[in-house]
């Protein structure tokens, strides 16, 4: 074969790919809750669901999918003290394997809670389940498991009465877990491949339900931990502290990522850059009309996208932090699934089930659809190979263009 066209047809070959790419963890493989994935339905119906599956226990946590499958954690038991990993099959919606464990910390949460709601994690080999009992197991994807750590063992105080939720990510082969309580509190990296701890660093001691960022750097990949003291950028192989912003931070939404900027819910909602040297990052801006409420926020082409406590979807300028449009969601009750977005459209969870499919335009946005799944809806969905995944407290769904 020409060498021109091998190359060219290389090159294709991993353009193609990208459709059906994976969602690995909390808010997509680069964590920033944007898929683009162009076979993914923008209207939700009944008409539209491929697939339900009923769940053990309950969960909050969110879906992710490897290959053709789809991983989902859960919790049973009286004290939600059996820990459940499953694999379901993408195409079929039938169960491939299941795995439990008996959980060695605290299982206590709040009646909205759950011990299954830390979405899971993978590096496309393993799968890295975590549960707000700080137990940490690594399954390969056939259900092996190759190892398990229960944290609560070297870190008695590291939890709270309400229930822990910050999802883990994995950033090349390092596993960072961030735990943080009013008693103790600290960051981890581990070794994915053998569980070992490569580093720990100490956090600031106050309950926190945010999950790690990621942001690509020219001195490479880093690891973004938000507390109520602020932003830490971290070194995910050493643990070693980059820069640091802090003026505060919420700790329920967690901070997005778009290119060299990052967005924390602070003050509002507020824009930095960090610069390679290391310095506190720029300010760029700061607008507490943009401020979000429990979900994460989304940043897309140019536009930061907020829910409000009100239930409006907030569209702002990314540059500036002007507010450009405002959008009124139906629903009773509070929004907690932090929305993702594909091919131009938002797709917003109500607490009650109730979806919501929004067309983003440049000057407005326009509801596509409504559909009410009927149970409660408080995790992030994942979006993969043409399909939504949604995750409600009994079953989970495969919502997909003709069942593909």
């Amino acid at each position: 074969m020409n060498r021109h066209l091998f190359h060219i047809t290389i090159v294709l070959t991993c353009v193609c790919g990208l459709t059906g790419a994976d969602w690995r963890q909390f808010r997509g493989n680069d964590t920033t809750s944007v898929s683009s994935d162009q076979k993914v339905p923008t209207t939700i119906s009944g008409t539209s669901v491929a697939w339900k599956l009923g769940l053990p226990g309950g969960g909050l946590s969110g879906p992710i999918a490897v290959g053709d499958q789809v991983f989902i954690t859960a919790s049973s038991g009286p004290d939600q003290d059996r820990l459940h990993v499953i694999s379901v099959d993408a195409k079929t919606g039938k169960k491939r394997w299941e795995r439990q464990y008996w959980a060695t910390g605290r299982t206590m949460c709040h009646g909205t809670m759950r011990n299954a709601t830390p979405t899971p994690a993978s590096d496309g080999q393993r799968v890295v389940a975590f549960y707000s009992s700080n137990d940490l197991v690594c399954l390969d994807l056939a259900g092996n498991m190759l190892w398990y750590r229960g944290l609560t063992h070297d870190f008695p105080n590291a939890s709270n009465s309400l229930g822990m939720a910050s999802s883990p990510v994995i950033v090349d082969d390092t596993v960072i877990v961030q735990v943080e309580s009013d008693a103790e509190s600290f960051a981890m990296g581990i070794d994915v491949k053998t569980g070992t701890t490569r580093w720990k660093s100490t956090r600031p001691l106050r309950s926190n339900w945010t999950s790690p960022a990621v942001i690509q750097t020219k001195n490479g990949k880093q690891v973004l931990l938000q507390s109520s003291a602020g932003l830490a950028a971290i070194d995910a192989k050493t643990g070693k502290v980059a820069w640091e912003f802090g003026d505060g931070a919420s700790t329920i939404p967690s901070s997005a990522v778009a290119g060299d900027t990052i967005y924390i819910a602070s003050n509002g909602l507020t824009a930095i850059r960090p610069n390679d040297k290391g310095d506190k990052p720029e300010v760029l801006w700061n607008d507490n009309r943009l401020a979000p409420s429990n979900p994460s926020p989304v940043v897309v082409d140019g536009r930061t996208y907020t829910l409000s406590r009100g239930g409006i979807l907030i569209a702002g300028d990314a540059k500036t932090g002007e507010v450009v449009w405002r959008l009124r969601l139906e629903g009773k009750g509070r929004y907690w699934s932090t929305p993702v977005v594909a091919r131009g459209h938002l797709y917003a969870f109500h607490d009650s089930g109730l979806s919501h499919v929004i067309k983003l335009g440049d000057k407005k946005g326009e509801i596509l659809s409504e559909y009410d799944f009927g149970e409660t809806i408080l995790c992030s969905p994942a979006i993969a190979n043409g399909a939504l995944y949604v995750r409600g407290h009994k079953h989970l769904w495969k919502i997909a263009d003709g069942h593909d």
